[in-house]
């Protein structure tokens, strides 16, 4: 049994330098076009990291939208027409303050430094403007005004204008949701702490249709499901808490609001926000398109627009933040281990196929074993050093369980099923693997 000790305790700083280092070390996240020196504030997703965030989508999706039967789902165009961001307020208000320190003209977003230049510590800035954090582009080969187009900065709009279309083709009825994964791009003024602001990002969002006298139940209701989400994949619940926005706080659309809050190395900090937005989104997009974005209630006899609770987290800030809660440092054997305690839903494998030998024998039953575990889960295959280094490299990047094919396995037919967390092993044939696996996987 591994004796463990708790090493994000009291070290913040540090923590955040070790996931980040085995993030790049391991091939979770590189920094985006690296040889080139770097682009600020994109990285790329490496074939662990991909798998993991892959991971994390999967299971919000299945939460979401498979387990249930009053949601469906929707892939919305990234790139859309000025006149549905100046509908939904973005052209107007989607900005943050900015300013210039007077001395080192390093530019800032006001409200994150705390009146200190993060580059030189100076303390005389220019006086807070506006900055919006939309990219513009141009779409087609003609410039102008005509051509304009924006990058979504966030996913919701696509959702709000396809309404009526999911309304018509699903016959659903209030209340009912249209969930949506997808990225999104916003022009950051100060990207920071790794991939937890970024200027381009992915989002996992759901829009759910209401009645409006229903609004508040819903609201709360989406709240605890939310937060229970995040604690049935495995974060601590001393690492996660509500944080209800004050009125004054709230954003123009808001009825109410509240974040689901990390305990990340800085402190706590937003995971996901719950909103009320009451009808503003629907109102806006009918009266600036001219269709009615409404609901005809046969049993009453009463058309009204649905006000809206929308769930909305981002898919690479979840990662992150189960990466830091997975992280730990613990004693085998009397050796210092580096390990991370994913859920096997998120772990980037789930089984490792380790042959004790290069011989072409042993490697072919491996092969076999890879075989038949590869139909129903996501495994690595690692034969070079040796077995206790393979240990150790598979519970650095949170591999729940290792399956070791040994020179018995040629006669026995069995193999050895190491758990990463227990570092307990147990012998057990070929033909009961997969339903052993599936159990000790909780699939």
């Amino acid at each position: 049994m591994a004796e463990s000790h708790d090493a994000a305790s009291g070290a913040g700083a540090e923590l955040l330098d070790k996931v980040t280092n085995l993030a790049k070390r391991r091939g979770f996240i590189f920094p985006s076009a690296e040889i080139y020196g770097g682009f600020r504030s994109t990285y790329d997703y490496g074939p662990l990291g991909v798998n993991m965030l892959r991971n994390v989508k999967n299971a919000w999706w299945r939460s979401m939208i498979q387990l249930r039967d009053d949601v469906v789902g929707l892939d919305a165009a990234i790139l859309g027409p000025p006149a549905v961001w100046a509908a939904s307020g973005h052209l107007e208000t989607f900005t943050d303050p900015l300013v210039d320190c007077k001395k080192c003209k390093e530019r800032w977003r006001e409200d994150k430094i705390e009146g200190v230049c993060p580059n030189c510590g100076s303390t005389e800035f220019t006086e807070a403007r506006a900055f919006n954090l939309m990219f513009k582009t141009q779409a087609g080969p003609v410039e102008g005004e005509g051509a304009t187009a924006y990058l979504r900065p966030e996913t919701a709009q696509g959702m709000f204008t396809n309404f009526a279309n999911v309304l018509a083709t699903t016959r659903r009825k209030p209340p009912f949701g249209i969930a949506q994964v997808g990225k999104s791009f916003r022009n950051e003024i100060t990207p920071q702490n790794f991939v937890f602001r970024t200027r381009e990002f992915e989002q996992m969002e759901l829009e759910y249709f209401v009645a409006p006298g229903e609004a508040e139940a819903w609201y709360r209701y989406w709240i605890d499901t939310r937060l229970t989400w995040y604690l049935d994949l495995g974060i601590a619940p001393e690492k996660l808490r509500l944080h209800e926005h004050a009125q004054e706080d709230l954003s123009h659309y808001s009825r109410g609001t509240t974040d689901v809050e990390f305990l990340y190395p800085w402190g706590w900090d937003e995971l996901e926000g719950i909103a009320n937005r009451g009808d503003y989104d629907l109102t806006q997009h009918s009266n600036a398109s001219g269709v009615r974005l409404e609901y005809f209630d046969q049993t009453s006899g009463e058309h009204y627009v649905p006000y809206v609770i929308e769930p909305a987290a981002g898919a690479t800030r979840a990662m992150m933040a189960f990466l830091l809660a997975a992280y730990d440092e613990d004693e085998v054997g009397g050796e210092r281990r580096t390990v991370l305690r994913l859920d096997p839903r998120l772990a980037p494998y789930q089984v490792a196929v380790l042959p004790l030998s290069k011989k072409p024998e042993l490697e072919a039953l491996s092969r076999e074993v890879l075989g038949l575990l590869q139909v129903d889960f996501i495994c690595d295959y690692d034969l070079t050093q040796s077995i206790g280094r393979r240990y150790r490299r598979q519970d650095e990047v949170g591999t729940p369980l290792c399956v070791t094919v040994d020179f018995d396995s040629l006669d026995d037919r069995a193999v050895t099923v190491r758990d990463r967390d227990t570092t307990t092993q147990e012998r057990v044939g070929i033909d009961a693997l997969g339903e052993l696996v599936r159990a000790r996987l909780r699939r």
